[in-house]
């Protein structure tokens, strides 16, 4: 099996840390989450994961523009190159899905998406760049910021014909969820579950606690896909949310977010939808699942652990993987 071993974090406060055991079990790369409603800020443990760590690649998995003006963006990512070095930082960039949608938003265009991205890449080569109506420019002076030009890869977050177009323009790779997006020589797919212990039941109380995340996701995405027909229970589960008001139901859905399954979820995350959607498997089933991934163009898999034990989900995964 040729795909690069990665994992994915919904950034915490002890992130720093999976990543260093991350790296210990070979893990290549480590992503992680922008989305502040739900998680730390991402630059600030990325620098705390940098200096826990020696190899292991480190990115935003994925960061979203309209948080932060591209200069800050630009001064973050020479932060992190100064910690890490350049051949361990990479960027991941999409249009915000969850990061905007957890904070009553749509997604932003992918004009926006290609804009910042023209300027934040000027802006790390040294460049001028002018960006609401004014010319900017970082002028770090040695030792407050890494030395321009900075050249770090950029993998777009794309579900569809336009993302796919601006990765293929302005970017190095693409980044994908559940499945890969082909044609790119570097096409990351990020993954939720756990592999289940020998004989152990998809329903057991570990695997739950492990994978239900993973659940809630699906069910998040099928309602925003109007696809909810398509999952047994699915149009029943959007009802437990009438009750929550409509300017507040995001808060609501996004509660847990990636870390678990809060209470309106909890009823209809079971243990055969998460083994019926390849979540929630065996070592020889998780390996026939990566196989068929490959084959559709993935390069790269990113796992996200969740549940009270981060560090044997990480391990059982690298495992299962590496044979």
């Amino acid at each position: 099996m040729a795909l690069k071993l990665a994992c994915a974090f919904a950034t915490s406060e002890s992130s720093h840390e999976h990543a260093r055991i991350a790296e210990e079990l070979g893990y290549e790369r480590a992503w992680f989450y922008d989305s502040p409603a739900l998680y730390p800020d991402v630059w600030v443990q990325l620098c705390r994961a940098a200096d826990r760590t020696k190899r292991i690649s480190l990115g935003t998995g994925v960061l979203v523009p309209h948080l932060r003006h591209p200069m800050v963006t630009a001064a973050a990512i020479a932060t992190l190159v100064s910690a890490a070095g350049q051949d361990r930082v990479v960027v991941g960039i999409g249009s915000g899905f969850t990061a905007r949608v957890s904070m009553g938003q749509r997604p932003l265009t992918w004009r926006f998406v290609a804009e910042y991205m023209v300027a934040l890449r000027g802006l790390l080569r040294g460049e001028d760049v002018e960006w609401e109506g004014a010319m900017t420019r970082m002028l770090q002076w040695d030792g407050y910021g890494a030395k321009r030009p900075i050249d770090v890869p950029f993998v777009v977050a794309a579900g569809g014909p336009k993302g796919a177009a601006i990765a293929k323009e302005l970017g190095q790779g693409v980044f994908g969820v559940f499945e890969p997006q082909a044609g790119f020589d570097w096409s990351v797919v990020l993954l939720f579950g756990t592999v289940l212990d020998k004989g152990e039941s998809p329903d057991s109380a570990r695997a739950m606690a492990a994978a239900g995340h993973g659940g809630s996701v699906l069910l998040h995405y099928f309602l925003e896909h109007h696809m909810l027909d398509q999952i047994p229970g699915g149009e029943v589960w959007a009802h437990a949310y009438d009750n929550v008001p409509a300017n507040k139901r995001h808060l609501a859905m996004h509660d847990g977010h990636l870390v678990g399954v809060n209470a309106q979820d909890a009823p209809y995350i079971t243990g055969d939808l998460l083994a019926r959607n390849n979540m929630s498997m065996s070592r020889d089933a998780w390996r026939e699942r990566l196989a068929a991934l490959e084959a559709k163009g993935a390069t790269e898999v990113a796992f996200q652990p969740a549940g009270p034990d981060i560090p044997r989900e990480l391990e059982a995964f690298a495992k299962m993987m590496q044979g």
